[in-house]
């Protein structure tokens, strides 16, 4: 097929495009600034902008659709610009250039309430429920998303959580960081078992989704390595396998939490230029579990992670 792959630029978004190339695809993205991968064919633009999204999707037939406003903290107009009207540009634009399949990227959070979620599969997304302006308006997108599912076009869900590996500025970097400068606390102990997702397993489960988005349509799915951990774990090893000490003291989570919310609070007057050092969303997902049942995923796309936690481990090790 010839996909389209929104947010490409994003480290899982590089991911799964090199994914889809090795399934045989040919690759259009569409970001803001250039994908950085080789044999793509690069469209510059946002998914707010209903032109650049038409002629992205001229002769497309497949979309993988994960360009996003990731944050913990920001304005809530430019959550929902991006993340639901974004999403509704894409739906539109798709239906009338008559694309037939969309994977969806969403997130496990659409379907968080701030309570432990432990061998759970992909519940309804709430937007009422979900905490922050992120999960929010993503579940809102996921819910928009999954309405368009019918005869004209297949469209699925998929929900990565917490994906980490080699190249990662994002969630990798940052633990390093605070790991370094002795600011990573643990919650609670960092007891709480947490899945996640080596990027790998990330984006061969999103292209093995769009293979088989006609049977699995109107379904979501969390997609995980299938590996829960002790969130200390799991911390200890990332900061083992990047060179620097994993974090020893604790910290309550009902404390965590209220510091959280007073961050949340300053950061709403006075933004910092990085994310907040802590927030209540966050404190929630380091000191509750976060693991989920990959039975169904793993029979209805055919899939299965290729990458373990600890062979994960070794190759970030090795970068």
């Amino acid at each position: 097929m010839k996909v389209l792959a929104t947010g490409a630029s994003g480290f899982l978004g590089r991911a799964v495009v090199r994914a889809l190339q090795d399934a045989g695809h040919a690759v259009r993205t569409l970001q803001r600034r250039p994908s950085g991968v080789d044999g793509a064919e690069d469209h510059r633009g946002s998914v707010t902008d209903p032109d650049s999204v038409a002629s992205a999707l001229d002769g497309i037939d497949g979309v993988v659709h994960l360009a996003a406003k990731v944050s913990l903290a920001g304005d809530p107009a430019q959550f929902h610009a991006v993340n639901v009207e974004g999403t509704r540009v894409l739906l539109d634009a798709a239906a009338a250039g008559g694309v037939s399949r969309i994977v969806h990227i969403s997130s496990p959070s659409v379907a968080h309430a701030g309570l432990a979620l432990a061998g759970v599969g992909a519940d309804p997304a709430d937007p009422d429920a979900a905490r922050g302006e992120y999960a929010r308006t993503k579940a809102a997108a996921e819910l928009l998303a999954l309405s368009r599912a019918g005869d004209d076009l297949s469209l699925v869900a998929i929900r990565p959580h917490l994906v980490w590996g080699p190249g990662d500025t994002q969630l990798i970097a940052r633990i390093v960081d605070r790991a370094r400068r002795g600011r990573l606390p643990l919650l609670n102990g960092g007891t709480a078992l947490i899945d996640s997702t080596y990027v790998d397993n990330a984006a061969s489960g999103i292209v093995a989704a769009l293979d088989r988005v006609d049977d699995v349509s109107g379904r979501a799915y969390v997609l995980t390595n299938g590996e829960p951990r002790p969130v200390g774990d799991l911390l200890a090893g990332i900061c083992r396998a990047s060179g620097v000490e994993p974090p020893r003291f604790s910290v309550p989570a009902g404390l965590a939490r209220a510091a959280g919310g007073l961050v949340e609070r300053v950061w709403a007057v006075r933004p910092g230029e990085d994310e907040p050092p802590m927030t209540r969303f966050l404190a929630e997902q380091l000191s509750t579990a976060h693991w989920f049942d990959q039975t169904e995923i793993r029979r209805d796309l055919r899939w299965t992670p290729a990458v373990s936690l600890d062979e994960g481990l070794r190759r970030l090790s090795r970068a």
